[in-house]
C-alpha cells in the first residue's frame, strides 16, 4: 500500500489502560492517527471507543508482544490500515510477581526473571524488529521504549525487584544498541521513564497521573529530525544510566 495519506500514524504497545492509553491520548491530540495495540480483544476495543469518543482517530490492532506472530500480524495490520508507520511506543511491560521472595536476589524465581525479560526485552526487540520495514516509510520515524528509573545502575531507586529492575537496564541497553545501529539513518531512537506513576503497577498509589506519565513518551515521539539520539530521559532531563 502506498503512503497517501498525510496523516502520521503511531502505534502503542499496551494501549488499553493505564500510561499506554494516556500517551494514546496525548498523541491522538498532537494530531496522530493512534493503533491501540493490545492483546485483550474487549479492553482493547474499549479502549479505542473512549479515544474515538474523546476525538482521536483511532483502531485497534490485536498485539501479544510476546509471539512473533502477533508482532508480524500486527505489522500486517498496520499495513493495511496506513501503509507505513511514524512512531512506535513499546509500552507494554509487566512487573513481575514479588510474593514469597520471587524478586528477592537471594531467593530470586529464575522463572519470573524469563517471564519479565520475555515481555520487557524481548518484546520490544520482536515488536521493533516486526514495524522497521513500515517505520523506515516514514520522514521521520520515532521509536521511545518506556523504561523505568528503577533500571538505572546510577540512581538504584524504588524496592528490590531483581527481575523487574534489570529487565529495564536491558531495555536500556537494547535502546542505545538501536540507536547506534539507526546512528546515520533518519530512525531517532530513545528511552523515557514515566516517574512513579498511578497505574494498576503500583496499585493506584502514587503522586502522578497516567497523563503526566505520558508526557515525556510524547515529546519523544515527537522530537525534532536533530533531536537526541540513544539516551534516556524524563521530565526533568537526562536519567543516568
Amino acid at each position: 500500500m502506498d503512503c497517501v495519506s498525510e496523516t502520521k500514524t503511531a502505534l502503542v504497545t499496551g494501549a488499553n489502560k493505564g500510561i499506554g492509553f494516556a500517551i494514546a491520548q496525548g498523541l491522538g491530540a498532537a494530531g496522530f492517527r493512534v493503533a491501540v495495540g493490545a492483546r485483550d480483544d474487549a479492553r482493547r476495543d474499549a479502549a479505542v471507543q473512549h479515544l474515538q469518543d474523546a476525538g482521536v482517530d483511532a483502531f485497534g490492532v490485536a498485539l501479544d508482544v510476546t509471539f512473533e506472530e502477533s508482532a508480524a500480524a500486527a505489522a500486517r495490520s498496520i499495513e493495511t490500515e496506513a501503509g507505513r508507520l511514524d512512531v512506535l511506543v513499546n509500552n507494554a511491560g509487566i512487573s513481575g510477581p514479588t510474593d514469597n521472595g520471587a524478586q528477592d536476589p537471594t531467593t530470586l524465581d529464575l522463572e519470573v526473571v524469563r517471564t519479565v525479560v520475555e515481555t520487557n526485552v524481548l518484546g520490544v526487540v520482536r515488536v521493533t524488529n516486526a514495524m522497521l520495514p513500515l517505520l523506515q516509510r516514514a520522514e521521520s520515524p520515532r521509536i521511545v521504549n518506556m523504561s523505568s528509573d528503577m533500571g538505572s545502575l546510577t540512581l538504584r531507586t524504588g524496592p528490590i525487584l531483581a527481575a523487574y529492575a534489570p529487565s529495564k537496564t536491558m531495555l536500556n541497553a537494547i535502546t542505545v544498541q538501536y540507536a547506534r545501529r539507526f546512528v546515520e539513518t533518519k530512525i531517532i531512537v530513545n528511552a523515557a521513564c514515566p516517574g512513579y506513576v498511578a497505574t494498576d503497577f503500583t496499585g493506584h498509589n502514587a503522586p502522578r497521573t497516567p497523563e503526566q506519565g505520558a508526557a515525556i513518551a510524547v515529546r519523544l515521539a515527537t522530537l525534532p529530525d536533530d533531536g537526541p539520539r540513544g539516551s534516556f530521559f524524563n521530565d526533568d532531563g537526562t536519567v543516568p544510566w
